[in-house]
């Protein structure tokens, strides 16, 4: 049990790496958090400073989530372990203890916790997503679409009832990390940047 719980801090820890803080302040001097919508994600990174460097904030987070699951699967613990790491993940990346605990809406982490424990339905899912992108160039819609068909799939396929659960839960928490816990920062941002533009998009130094 304490070895367990070992894994589960380290999944937290994991979670809680701030990858889009870490690479804002070390190119910009700034922090991705007070930036743009003043998430911070992979969108917001490639929104301000472009989308080679949102690209690096997505593969980091959605490893992320590959990681804290494989850490608990390899090590021979059941599928409820594995689901509590994914947890512990999701917890971390959204309240980063070393970043404050003010963290992302964990959208890269969870789909990369989805590619572990539902990987057929994943790129079933990912095909829908790049087809839907393609026609309507809208992000959100697309990844809506996406992971409404990821979940069909996984009743479709009769995966575990605690896997499906889990998975709803993990993606229901965007939402509300974004609208509920995360607004009124969100909104002090975007007032910021619209009294002050230039901090909407900072402007990367010369190589």
């Amino acid at each position: 049990m304490m070895a367990g719980a070992i894994l589960l801090v380290a999944a937290y820890l994991i979670g809680s790496i701030p990858t889009a803080v870490l690479l804002s302040r070390a190119v910009l001097g700034k922090d991705i958090r007070y930036l743009g919508d003043g998430n911070m994600g992979s969108r917001n990174v490639a929104r301000v400073m472009g989308w080679r460097y949102g690209l690096i904030v997505f593969t980091v987070d959605f490893s992320k989530g590959i990681l804290a699951v494989l850490l608990v699967r390899e090590l021979g613990y059941p599928l409820e372990w594995q689901l509590l790491a994914a947890g512990c993940a999701v917890l971390g990346h959204d309240f980063p203890v070393f970043a404050g605990f003010r963290g992302g809406q964990g959208l890269a982490t969870i789909l990369g916790i989805l590619f572990i424990l539902l990987p057929a339905e994943f790129l079933g899912a990912l095909v829908a997503f790049l087809a839907v992108y393609a026609f309507s160039h809208h992000l959100d819609l697309s990844v809506g679409i996406g992971i409404g068909l990821l979940i069909s799939f996984a009743l479709v396929l009769k995966e575990p009832p605690v896997v499906i659960l889990a998975s709803v839960l993990m993606v229901l928490t965007i939402p509300f990390k974004k609208y509920v816990i995360d607004r009124s920062h969100r909104a002090r941002v975007q007032a910021q940047v619209k009294d002050e533009p230039d901090k909407a998009h900072c402007h990367l130094p010369k190589t």
